[in-house]
């Protein structure tokens, strides 16, 4: 029997650009969002609800959030992943920022947002994933869970947003959340269906 061929490792080049190209789908996949008053789940979920309830900008409270995910990270999958994950958050900072400025959106309908953003996210956060890497924050432990259980990291996602979303229906109208909700189930199916150690492992 034929022994498989051992994977390649990444470059660094190879790590910059997918890392560069998550963080272009998921920002842009925000930006859509964002624009037609929709919230999400997970860690960006909880910066947007605080964005929208403080006024301050997504890319300043994402970044001050899941500035405690860090330690956890760097301690439980590894200097690389946490250091490509610091990057990363910090470019989706900017990114957030920076999208707006080029892109002026005057109509845009709900579902296609929602729709839209979860597939941009999902992709974005897959190419994360597969360089060793990551937006931090709760899908830190959504990783964790998965490597140690094999209990898939997009079905802990759910979980977790199905709390954000609780808390979003005390501050939100209904459609807003139903909507918003769509979004989040399709970013976290892509997840679950694609994310999957034994068929991709990143070096």
């Amino acid at each position: 029997m034929t022994k498989a061929a051992p994977r390649p490792d990444h470059t660094m080049l190879d790590d910059a650009q997918g890392l560069s190209l998550g963080v272009f789908l998921c920002g842009f996949g925000i930006h859509l969002l964002t624009s037609a008053g929709l919230v999400t789940g997970q860690t960006a979920g909880v910066a947007v609800i605080v964005a929208y309830l403080t006024g301050y900008s997504f890319g300043v409270v994402f970044f001050c959030i899941n500035l405690p995910f860090y330690l956890l990270a760097w301690k439980r999958l590894g200097s690389a992943f946490t250091i490509k994950s610091i990057v990363s958050v910090t470019l989706l900072s900017v990114v957030t920022e920076a999208i707006p400025l080029g892109v002026t959106i005057d109509t845009l309908h709900p579902i296609f947002a929602a729709v839209s953003f979860g597939a941009l996210v999902g992709i974005g956060l897959l190419a994360m994933f597969r360089h060793n890497g990551s937006l931090g924050g709760f899908g830190v432990i959504a990783l964790l869970v998965q490597d140690k259980t094999g209990f898939r990291a997009g079905w802990v996602q759910l979980i977790f947003d199905a709390g954000v979303f609780g808390v979003a229906l005390l501050l939100f109208p209904l459609p807003v959340v139903l909507y918003s909700l769509v979004g989040a189930v399709v970013l976290n199916l892509i997840i679950a269906i694609n994310h999957r150690r034994d068929r991709y492992v990143a070096t």
